[in-house]
């Protein structure tokens, strides 16, 4: 055996060590990051009074009820939907092959947030009020989802139309992304018109994203969800890597492009539907992440997958974090952030697509 032989498995380990160490960061980073969003707010809370209410070593009454009643619930709502937005972005942009995809620039969330209102106000799946805290109250849960999906769906199936295709580009695929936006939002804007102005008022604030509005049982169906679909994208990992490499050498490495491009589809639609249909909209994660995490850790899906998720996760909660305390006590819904952050992003991939 030659001496490059014999360093092969050492060059290995350590090319696997590195990426490791990039998730691991990220989980520690979370899990900081979800300390200190749960501290700051219009009251502070101490961090050691919060790991002691956590782990049921007291705190006072009233520290108790920030912290479970609305911190905690906000803080995981915001990893949990970061995260899975991010791994339905990371899924589109390797089954459809294009750097631009994501569930906000292709129109998906477009999609879905129409679906959910003719949930909420045609179907009665929600309530309208009159203020913040009762802007829209979700009555059924899954005849909400349930709607924003079909409509999720049914741009799925347009987009992957247009990608079958041979002469659709990324620069096209968005340009229909565009399109199929205006389209729904043209939907939205004619509900609008047709309802009173209470329920104007409250449509318009509910397409504001923000996780403040999600409840733990929300939470519950958000999470279990995105961890069903984390668990199938991380099982598909391989599959994902070849379909990166050409659709002709997947095929023929006996992968079943087209089932798999339709499930990974329908995988990050039912995300993209359960996130926009009790947050709203929340753009620009589903990009940003999947190409950050590619200068770090590379296009390897199996850590891509896994980094990505955990830099959603990081990257909503800051976001969240930072719209709770950058003009307080006037708390900002998260997707104002993530639009300032993930516009200027969008248009640099936009220009560098075109140098190359």
């Amino acid at each position: 055996m030659t001496k490059e032989e014999e360093e092969k498995p050492n060059i290995y380990k350590a090319y696997v060590s590195k990426k490791v160490t990039v998730i691991l960061i990220g989980i520690v980073a979370t899990i900081v990051m979800f300390l200190i969003s749960v501290s700051v707010g219009a009251v502070s809370i101490p961090i050691p009074d919060i790991i002691a209410t956590i782990f049921g070593g007291g705190g006072t009454s009233l520290y108790e009820r920030i912290i479970w009643n609305i911190r905690i619930p906000q803080a995981l709502t915001a990893i949990v939907a970061g995260a899975g937005l991010a791994i339905a972005g990371v899924a589109m942009q390797s089954v459809l092959r294009n750097p631009l995809a994501s569930p906000f620039t292709l129109g998906l969330s477009s999609a879905a947030a129409f679906g959910a209102a003719v949930g909420i106000l045609l179907f009665g799946a929600g309530t309208t009020g009159s203020n913040i805290a009762d802007a829209v109250v979700i009555n059924n849960p899954y005849l909400t989802t349930m709607s924003a999906f079909f409509f999720a769906i049914l741009t799925t199936v347009i987009i992957l139309f247009i990608s079958k295709i041979r002469s659709a580009s990324p620069e096209t695929m968005i340009l229909a992304g565009v399109a199929i936006s205006s389209l729904f939002s043209a939907g939205l804007m004619a509900i609008q018109y047709f309802v009173d102005d209470t329920r104007l008022a409250s449509i318009v604030f509910w397409q504001f994203g923000d996780v403040a509005r999600a409840s733990w049982s929300e939470l519950g169906l958000i999470t279990l969800i995105t961890v069903i679909c984390f668990i199938y994208f991380i099982y598909k990992r391989w599959d994902y890597n070849s379909i990166d490499a050409g659709e002709e050498t997947a095929k023929g490495l006996g992968v079943n492009v087209d089932r798999t491009r339709l499930i990974g589809m329908i995988a990050a639609s039912l995300i993209s539907a359960t996130v926009v249909a009790f947050l709203g909209i929340i753009g620009f994660v589903g990009l940003v992440c999947p190409h950050m995490m590619r200068r770090i850790v590379g296009d390897d899906h199996r850590f891509l997958i896994p980094a990505t998720f955990v830099c959603g996760a990081v990257l909503l909660l800051v976001s969240d974090t930072v719209a709770r305390t950058m003009i307080s006590p006037t708390v900002l819904p998260v997707a104002v952030i993530t639009a300032f952050l993930g516009a200027p992003v969008f248009l640099y991939l936009i220009i560098r697509g075109r140098r190359s």
